[in-house]
């Protein structure tokens, strides 16, 4: 065993004098600052891209921003080599590696069942890129290097066994990616370079960032054959899913921490590499407190008590609450004057911070809801709902959808519609008479849901309300 390994990637994928290697570091985490909020607490796992921190940095620091919240005790990052050939899961044979910050020591005996190779073998950045932001972020933790080579589903399955049989409170496990590698240098190009590329790069990099979201290895991998994907970590990030699947507890949910390309960074789309920071957390993790739910509450009540009083238009943000609030998330605010539905708006994905934006939607559902009559008309109380969602889990079908727990989304061609899960509530449906619904809701035939080309994603909903009596 070699005591120590000295990266070579130091002076060269980054700064070698610890001085402006931690100013570039301190540069990216408050980038990342500056473009992301609140995350949710306690992260199982993650994907975090790996090139050098000039350009992959800013997305990856939203990634450790959250280990350094959660105090990470263990660590085990999910590499693999871009050159040569890996079979199965090896970690390597060195007692501790060398970095511009420091010695970062190699705990090998959370890997004891994976076999050692030498150094040389399979020395990467894909690994080795993230120990100085391990080092400033998460400085208490062990780490646990694993580098993927080529598995099949049962080998990949058999090293989940081991990984999740391993886990206990306080291990968190990464795997290091970066999504597409689009133009001619890397042997991709699945569209023209034109003034379209941005977009058309973000909507394939989030078809696989969709696809990872159901935790089903199989999934993700068919969803990057169908496109050729240049996915590099596309190994690491499968073993993540399948050692997630096997969990125990609550089901697990994937939200985008942060999204960038190079051609963001440089403005040039003829070559360009997409980043993103996924993190997997179990469905309490986006529940909020008592004091939370009712400071929502109060914003709405306040919006529409101007609203039909004064005629006010603008929303009331909430006040106090903690910093979940802070955060963007996918929410619905419906309005009833005791059976009758004045109004139900909402969003997926949060236009704004959750403080500010549940006092939109009530002002939405008050005003915009074509399908009922204005709520500032209406004499009398109002009661609010507030139903804010989990992120959403891409399923295969019927079989992976739980009624009453679920809600749904379904998408296919331009054609997409959304049930909340309370819709089932007093209804003597099955899964498939729910599926059905939504499909009828996107306007489409009621069988629409069957359609291999349709994607079906459901998400879970904490619901509270303030109601009035009489």
């Amino acid at each position: 065993m070699s005591a120590v390994h000295i990266s070579p990637f130091a002076g060269s994928w980054y700064p070698k004098r610890r001085s402006e290697l931690e100013r570039l570091l301190a540069e990216r985490f408050a980038e990342s600052r500056e473009r992301t909020g609140y995350f949710p607490p306690d992260g199982l796992g993650f994907v975090i891209p790996h090139a050098g921190p000039a350009y992959s940095g800013t997305v990856a620091a939203a990634v450790y921003r959250a280990l350094r919240v959660q105090e990470a005790e263990q660590i085990v990052l999910l590499a693999f080599p871009h050159r040569g050939y890996l079979q199965g899961v090896a970690t390597p044979d060195v007692a501790a590696i060398s970095t511009p910050l420091g010695e970062v020591a190699i705990d090998r005996a959370f890997a004891r069942e994976f076999r050692l190779v030498p150094e040389g073998q399979v020395c990467d950045h894909s690994f080795e890129i993230q120990l100085p932001f391990l080092q400033m972020s998460a400085p208490r933790a062990r780490v646990t290097p694993l580098y993927v080579g080529d598995m099949s589903a049962a080998e990949r399955g058999a090293a989940a066994d081991v990984l999740a049989a391993a886990w206990r409170p306080g291990v968190v496990y990464l795997a290091s990616s970066d999504f597409t590698h689009y133009g001619s240098s890397f042997g991709h190009l699945p569209f023209p370079s034109d003034r379209n590329t941005r977009e058309r790069l973000r909507d394939l990099d989030f078809e696989y960032i969709e696809a990872a979201g159901s935790l089903d290895s199989s999934l993700f991998l068919e969803t990057l054959g169908q496109h050729h994907a240049t996915v590099c970590g596309s190994a690491p990030i499968a073993l993540l899913l399948d050692t997630l699947r096997r969990l125990p507890g609550d089901d697990i949910y994937q939200s985008t921490l942060d999204y960038q390309t190079s051609g963001d960074l440089t403005d040039d789309w003829g070559q360009s590499v997409s980043y993103a920071a996924l993190s997997y957390h179990r469905r309490p993790a986006f529940d909020l407190d008592a004091a939370d739910r009712e400071a929502l509450l109060d914003s709405a009540e306040e919006t529409l008590r101007r609203l039909r009083e004064e005629g006010n238009r603008e929303g009331v943000p909430a006040r106090g609450g903690s910093a979940a609030l802070a955060g963007r998330r996918g929410a619905f605010v419906s309005l009833h004057h005791g059976e009758e539905l004045l109004g139900c708006i909402g969003n997926l994905h949060g236009h704004g911070p959750l403080a500010e934006d549940v006092a939109h939607l009530a002002l939405s559902a008050a005003l915009e809801d074509p399908r009922f009559r204005p709520a500032a008309s209406v004499p009398g109380p109002i009661d609010i709902e507030v139903s804010l969602l989990t992120p959403l889990r891409r399923i295969r079908g019927a079989e992976d959808f739980s009624l009453g727990k679920h809600g749904a989304l379904l998408k296919l061609g331009r054609n997409s519609g959304l049930l909340l899960p309370q819709v089932a509530d007093g209804r003597d449906w099955t899964a498939v008479d729910f599926l059905k619904a939504v499909a009828r809701k996107s306007n489409l035939g009621p069988s629409a849901w069957r359609d291999p080309r349709a994607r079906i994603l459901v998400f879970e909903a904490q619901v509270f309300a303030r109601k009035h009596k009489g």
